[in-house]
């Protein structure tokens, strides 16, 4: 009787874990969670900015491509539709020069475009998590 019993309570520790290795494993994914998460959520910002860079650089390669069939980029007024349809009666338009819609940046947000723009042909803007214009860290600006 004594195997059979040592047996039995063998057999009944290990069904289940105790409260005390429960609490353990919960301290422990707790203090991972704090040491990561804000590393995570650090880089997550970062990402933001560099899609919004990429989505100026194909802006920049479709006006590029507009400028090349008609010689000019859009007007201020034109924008950035001017990338979709022809704007007017604008003869060369041999577009669509984007492939989709137009995006809005990563914060939801519409591009900014300005023709002619301060020092350059043209400017496209974005304006980062505030949604306004200047700003620092995640708030400031980015432009072409």
């Amino acid at each position: 009787m004594n195997a059979s019993n040592a047996q039995s309570k063998r057999h009944a520790y290990a069904q289940g874990f105790t409260l005390l290795e429960l609490l353990v494993v919960i301290v422990i994914i707790g203090l991972l969670a704090a040491y990561v998460g804000p590393k995570y959520f650090s880089q997550l910002g970062k990402s933001e900015v560099t899609i919004a860079r990429a989505q100026i650089a194909a802006f920049e390669s479709a006006l590029d491509a507009f400028r090349l069939d008609v010689g000019r980029y859009p007007t201020s007024e034109e924008g950035l539709a001017a990338l979709l349809a022809a704007p007017g009666a604008v003869p060369r338009w041999n577009g669509p020069y984007l492939k989709k819609q137009i995006p809005k940046d990563p914060w939801g947000h519409p591009y900014a475009y300005r023709s002619p723009g301060g020092d350059r042909d043209y400017e496209i803007t974005s304006y980062a998590r505030d949604g306004q214009a200047g700003g620092t860290g995640d708030d400031a600006d980015i432009t072409n």
